[in-house]
């Protein structure tokens, strides 16, 4: 087990079935909130916690590659781009945070969220990215723009888990309502509403080509 300041990493015997710790790093300064491993080289990582900042990680090296500092309150949801050169942090203020890695600082401050940002997801292509709030909204972000192209609502309660469809054409909201939704982003409408959960999204996963 891991204390909540703490992150650990491990490997799965698959012959036993069993989880074994690697590695225990002293990630923040208070309890972990989010992680996200980078998809492109999966050797990066980067983490969010109570004490507002953002942290870069090489997997298997104890010390952080860069800890970012400029959030108000506390850091809840992180992600890279397909690039691994922007991270995307939300933050308990509900402010969105675009961090340029290769530069080291704020690229953009987005405003827009009246409660806690709890999710963010980049779209498939880069120039968009989703964000999530406890205020019930599903936000799509337009990058170039520097600005929110469209807000879904329908949630009754935060939206916190959010995956796009591989061809970047819809987006799928999971809520701590029950409810998943499925959005079309061309029409910009809710598309189908799946609602056999009876409490909280918590995961979310899409086919490469066929189910969610």
């Amino acid at each position: 087990q891991c204390a909540r300041s703490r992150l650990c990493t491990g490997a799965m015997q698959v012959s036993r079935q069993r989880a074994t710790k690697t590695q225990e790093l002293l990630a923040h300064g208070g309890t972990v909130n989010c992680v996200h491993i980078g998809r492109k080289t999966g050797s990066v990582m980067v983490t969010g916690g109570e004490d507002k900042k953002v942290n870069v990680w090489t997997i298997g090296r104890p010390s952080a590659l860069m800890s970012l500092t400029g959030h108000t309150s506390a850091v809840e949801c992180v992600s890279f781009d397909s690039a691994e050169r922007t991270v995307i942090a939300g933050s308990s203020g509900g402010t969105l945070k675009l961090w340029d890695l290769e530069a080291g600082r704020v690229a953009r401050t987005l405003t827009g969220h009246r409660s806690n940002c709890i999710g963010v997801q980049w779209h498939p292509y880069g120039e968009f990215f989703a964000s999530g709030s406890s205020d019930t909204n599903l936000k799509i972000w337009d990058i170039r723009r520097k600005t929110c192209i469209q807000t879904y609502k329908g949630h009754t309660r935060g939206v916190r888990q959010i995956i796009f469809s591989p061809d970047g054409r819809w987006v799928f909201s999971g809520g701590d309502d029950g409810v998943v939704r499925l959005w079309d982003l061309t029409m910009g409408r809710l598309v189908h509403e799946f609602s056999q959960h009876g409490s909280a999204i918590t995961a979310l996963a899409i086919h490469p080509t066929e189910f969610l």
